[in-house]
């Protein structure tokens, strides 16, 4: 492997701990927890994993530890930072027994069904420390539900004499990891199952779970970009730039990136589903900015889109709703008609309120709704170029303002999509240590018998020696959803809250924003400087702990 000198550099740097893992520790049982909703349903599900208490690790004495063996699984999209939690799990494990092995299994999921696997050396987990991407072991998107699964799953652990599963994962892959811990352990397998929280999205938090790792360096890259464009987008002073961003289920990688930036217009889902707002209301929002700032003789801006934001306008997903039952039972029909008809087929057939939206769509957007469907037959929301859609319509409006003389300025729109570059980062210092403390944590959850559990670590805004590891039982997280007709139990997504700080922060300094050029640009991720810099937390998690 041919190395760049950053990668040379990170190499030599050794991550950072928290105090209470630097030497022996001890499981300090916290009290009995319950599911956050459904209780009822959630216990009658997992009887022999729900209620576990909350795990805090303090200093303790020494002791010894037999040989076991481990097994790490990477699992879903990437994030910053999963090399590390190997390398932290690996440093864990081998501090108990040098003669612990950590076995990887490959691309996913998928690797332990098909008893896909390589062993984790020293020397390879070297090769990768503080470097970003899942290339290690390579990730996969199969999901652990069916007994099958869980018994050929079985077969390769028991073959390999592994004690122990990780699953480094988001939401989904936890509830997976729950799941497979409850099935082990009512089948008295003695596998235990522990899962680590992975999602740039940064949905998959709690009072427990502070951050999803990944988020910190996904979000200092894209506010690198975004920074730069408005620095651009300042210089040239002729373009509107529409910025869509990762995000589908939550608005948390839009508010953290305006929050470092200083955009003149952040979209949030989450308020425009709470305010019922429309897509022309949204339309009409973003206009109206531009409108205010070409009248004081700036034809330029920036504007941020989550990636899910059409999933979350109430007409739009009553609209998304009815096509997909339309077309699932009307599909071969549609598909005959010939191409340059089927909008007007669609129309004459929807309801009155959702043929009018669906019209009032430009040909491209309207034709991804009805065309771009998933193995499942529903609406594929996360290729629909929002950005591009709204820059369309918010020319549409202005053409008609001015018109009638309410506008009088000059609007040409650029688009940009940042989702995959931010997804394998060299991970940030901040997420380089935590990273290593969720790993380091998860063989501590082992060496003490547990299952069940994620790795949490917590109070992460102070100095990493500060921080407080432990385990938090995954049933905890959970509720029942409906999913493709049936009800699931799986960890309930965070998505913004409007009563939060990084909200209330970020609208009492929009309407500044919106009129000014008040743009911030971050520069890239620094590694090597003062601490003040390397190692500053997201401003979302600064906020949320007030400080």
């Amino acid at each position: 492997m041919t190395k760049s000198s950053l990668q040379i550099a990170r190499a030599a740097y050794q991550p950072k701990l928290p105090k209470a893992l630097k030497g022996a520790v001890v499981a300090k049982m916290g009290e009995a927890t319950q599911s956050v909703a459904d209780q009822e349903a959630i216990q009658k599900l997992f009887p022999n994993t729900y209620g576990m208490p909350l795990i805090q690790f303090v200093e303790g004495e020494a002791k010894e530890f037999a040989p076991m063996n481990v097994g790490v699984i990477l699992s879903g999209g990437q994030a910053p930072g999963g090399h590390n939690v190997i390398s932290g799990l690996f440093d864990g494990i081998k501090k108990l027994n040098p003669a612990n092995k950590l076995y990887g299994f490959i691309l996913g999921p998928g690797g332990l069904v098909d008893h896909n696997y390589k062993e984790l050396t020293a020397d390879i987990i070297d090769e990768y420390r503080n470097t970003g991407g899942f290339d290690i072991i390579g990730s996969g998107r199969t999901k652990l539900e069916k007994e099958d699964q869980f018994e050929k799953g079985y077969e390769i652990l028991k073959e390999l004499g592994i004690k122990a599963l990780v699953i480094i994962g988001g939401d989904d892959s936890n509830t997976n990891a729950c799941v497979l811990a409850e099935y082990y352990a009512a089948k008295n397998y003695g596998i235990q199952v522990i899962g680590c929280p992975k999602t740039i999205d940064g949905d998959l938090k709690n009072d427990m779970i502070e951050t999803s790792f990944g988020f910190d360096t996904a979000c200092k890259t894209y506010s690198e970009v975004i920074g730069n464009i408005e620095r651009d987008c300042n210089s040239a002073r002729k373009y509107w730039h529409f910025i869509k961003l990762m995000g589908r289920s939550a608005s948390h990688i839009a508010l953290e990136c305006a929050l470092q930036t200083q955009p003149n217009v952040c979209i949030i889902s989450e308020e425009v589903e709470a305010k019922n707002m429309s897509l022309d209301d949204v339309v009409t929002y973003i206009a109206q900015v531009v409108a205010d700032r070409a009248a004081d003789g700036n034809n330029f801006g920036t504007v941020l889109i989550p990636e899910g934001l059409i999933e979350f306008i109430p007409a739009m997903k009553r609209l998304i709703a009815e096509l997909n039952d339309f077309l699932a039972a009307n599909g071969e029909e549609f598909n005959a008609i010939p191409a340059n008809e089927q909008r007007a087929y669609i129309i004459s057939k929807l309801s009155a309120e959702n043929s009018a939206i669906y019209a009032s769509l430009p040909e491209g957007v309207a034709r991804q709704l009805s065309l771009d469907r998933d193995p499942h037959g529903n609406v594929q929301v996360s290729l629909i170029e929002t950005e591009k859609l709204l820059s369309e319509m918010v020319g549409k409006k202005l053409a008609a303002w001015k018109k009638e003389g309410k506008y009088n300025g000059k609007f040409s729109a650029q688009h940009h999509f940042f989702g995959y570059e931010g997804r394998c980062a060299a991970p940030s210092n901040f997420d380089a240590d935590y990273c290593y403390s969720l790993g380091y944590t998860a063989s501590m959850l082992i060496a003490n018998g547990k299952t069940g559990y994620m790795s949490s670590v917590r109070n992460t805004t102070a100095p990493a020696a500060e921080w407080i590891a432990g385990g938090v039982p995954i049933t905890m997280m959970m509720n029942m959803e409906r999913r493709h007709g049936e009800m699931k139990p799986v960890i309930q997504k965070a998505l913004v809250k409007l009563d939060g700080a990084p909200f209330k922060a970020f609208a009492a300094q929009r309407a500044a924003w919106a009129k000014e050029t008040a743009y911030v640009y971050p520069g890239p991720i620094q590694y090597f400087g003062p601490t003040e810099v390397c190692d500053e937390p997201t401003k979302t998690l600064q906020l949320e702990q007030a400080k």
